[in-house]
């Protein structure tokens, strides 16, 4: 697979058009105190963000993971990540699943606190020394391929004084453009008790909401530059740059069900923004080589890939 019209580029944009599976509305995603997040352009066209990029890390995660097998989808087998289990031996969670990564409280946090040295060990600096980002890549290659892509804050008084950062290497994030609000509502209706305490959940309780009509667009930027600032093994770089490709392209297929009221489809292809002329390789293809790159990166990962960490309180 040909990659080198991307080999001096900073970045590689990217752009998807979607639209609701079914009728017009949708729902997107909400904070605390805040709610939807809309906003203006500065020339007053009405925006929202239906997803955020924190959010979006996440899924482009999730899409990787065999639910089912509780591993990788099997074009990914083979890629190094951290398992947690309970004191019996059974999984609890991971760090391709958790939504930190390897700063989950699950792996860092618990009374097994091997893989805590480890870190503590591979990352040593000097107390006034800088930040080594290399060192920091090469040790979450090692572990934790996702915590490399999606960056990771290693938040830990005695793990280099806490300051071991990355930002993320593929961001991606989902807006609306020239939104208006659709609102609906209904009631919550108790046949028996109507007029009953709805405190403790009877009687009738009417309720309001609010969906929204938009074009939907889904943005992704991978940051060329920044893995080639990784100092990693030329073996390594094809497979980063790959397996982003895999996760955008796998996430617009199986993962664009964002909320009970938010199911989306591709509304257009998925469109190269920049560099211009670049196309993206097919998903079979990337489903085939893939699994070649894995096992030529092989000797970067830790042995086995899988490192196990035993949850307790």
């Amino acid at each position: 697979m040909n990659l080198d019209a991307l080999k001096n580029e900073p970045r590689l944009l990217l752009e998807a058009k979607l639209k609701p599976v079914a009728g017009t509305r949708f729902q997107p995603t909400g904070f605390p105190d805040l709610g939807a997040a809309q906003y203006r352009l500065p020339d007053g066209t009405p925006m929202l963000l239906v997803e955020s990029a924190q959010s979006m890390a996440n899924r482009l995660e999730a899409v990787c993971w065999d639910a089912a097998t509780n591993d990788w989808v099997p074009p990914l087998r083979g890629l190094p990540c951290v398992v947690v289990t309970d004191s019996t031996g059974q999984p609890l969670t991971n760090s391709v699943l958790e939504a930190h990564r390897l700063n989950s409280p699950y792996i860092l946090e618990g009374k097994d606190k091997s893989f805590l040295e480890k870190l503590k060990t591979e990352l040593a600096i000097g107390d006034l020394a800088p930040v080594n980002l290399k060192l920091l890549a090469k040790a979450l290659l090692k572990y934790d391929v996702n915590s490399l892509m999606h960056g990771v804050f290693l938040a830990k008084s005695d793990i280099a004084g806490g300051r071991m950062r990355l930002p993320r290497a593929l961001t991606a994030f989902i807006e609306a453009k020239s939104v208006t609000v659709a609102p609906s509502g209904g009631v919550k209706n108790d046949a028996l008790n109507p007029s009953g305490d709805t405190a403790k959940g009877f009687g009738n309780v009417p309720f309001h909401r609010e969906e929204f009509c938009g074009d939907i667009t889904a943005y992704f930027t991978l940051d060329l530059a920044l893995i080639r600032g990784f100092g990693l093994d030329a073996a390594v770089e094809p497979l980063l740059v790959l397996l982003a490709f895999f996760k955008i392209q796998r996430f617009l297929r199986l993962g664009l069900r964002l909320r009970t009221a938010c199911d989306l489809e591709l509304d257009d292809g998925l469109t190269v923004k920049r560099p211009a002329g670049f196309t993206l390789p097919p998903f079979e293809e990337l489903e085939m080589s893939l699994p070649g790159l894995i096992e030529k990166a092989k000797p970067f990962f830790a042995q086995p890939p899988k490192t196990t960490v035993k949850f307790e309180d």
